[in-house]
């Protein structure tokens, strides 16, 4: 089982087409951290559930929709929304990180997708934008 340690690297740093997730746990109040598609477009992070409601992820978003995100050597913080209505399929050939979602959607059982509002991310006079 990888480690924190291992996700942030990984996940946060390692790869650009990866993004780390950071969740509360539903039953435990606890940060969750799971190893995501890096959907980032601008402010908003795209991210496809490959088995739906049935990742404890979107499961712990549901209750808690406050989530961090390492994307890009940098955490922000955002407030997660599950799509139904929108087709993931059809989303996950927009993400910038094609073949990783082209995997995504071959393993997927019930794929859903997640819209992530991020933060403004300051620019370098401190001014968000």
């Amino acid at each position: 089982m990888p480690t924190s340690a291992d996700l942030h690297w990984y996940c946060g740093e390692g790869r650009r087409a990866h993004a780390l997730l950071e969740t509360v746990g539903r039953a435990t109040g606890h940060p969750r951290q799971t190893c995501v598609g890096n959907g980032l477009i601008g402010d908003t992070l795209w991210v496809i559930a490959a088995h739906g409601q049935q990742a404890d992820w979107v499961r712990n978003i549901s209750k808690e929709p406050r989530v961090r995100v390492l994307a890009k050597r940098r955490w922000r913080n955002g407030t997660a929304t599950v799509m139904p209505e929108d087709d993931p399929g059809r989303r996950s050939r927009t993400l910038p990180y094609r073949w990783d979602a082209a995997f995504g959607r071959a393993i997927a059982t019930a794929p859903l997708a997640v819209r992530i509002d991020l933060q403004p991310q300051p620019d370098q006079d401190g001014r968000h934008r």
